[in-house]
């Protein structure tokens, strides 16, 4: 990876052909041991600056994406109970599915549990924590449909 990114355990990663990640992408599986595949990316996706993979389970891509940049996609967070501190918590987890030809913008979050149905928008800034229907347009915190993709003329029906 090009331009000052970071991947590490590299065995717990399978990219396809033709992504292209710019200056600053991060692809972080869990500093432990697994013997499955904790990152999957499928083929000519994009990503922009400073995108950020974070998977302690599973996160898969799928094919001809557009990641804005400062993208934050996450499959695990820490449980915030009283007594403890977040890092003596444990951590909760949940997949992460990223359709094709879906179109994330710059510093949009997408949390555990995720996942976006193929042709989908997600607007800047938005902070996704359910799943979004293909070719729904979801925007806000949390985010929430505001609208659907046009569909091409060819398009069937």
């Amino acid at each position: 990876m090009e331009g000052g990114g970071r991947v590490r355990r590299c065995s717990q990663i399978s990219i396809g052909d033709y992504n292209a990640f710019t200056q600053g992408c991060w692809l972080w599986p869990e500093d432990t041991q697994s013997a499955g595949i904790r990152i999957r990316i499928g083929n000519s996706n994009y990503f922009n600056r400073n995108v950020m993979i974070d998977a302690c389970g599973s996160i898969e891509v799928g094919d001809d994406n557009m990641f804005g940049p400062d993208v934050y996609i996450t499959d695990s967070n820490h449980r915030f109970g009283a007594g403890k501190s977040p890092g003596e918590q444990p951590m909760d987890q949940g997949d992460i599915h990223i359709g094709n030809r879906c179109w994330i913008g710059a510093k949009a979050v997408i949390l555990k549990g995720s996942s976006l149905g193929d042709g989908c928008v997600v607007a800047a800034g938005a902070v996704v924590t359910r799943s979004v229907e293909a070719g729904e347009v979801v925007a806000g915190v949390p985010a929430r449909p505001i609208g659907g993709r046009a569909r091409p003329a060819s398009a069937p029906r």
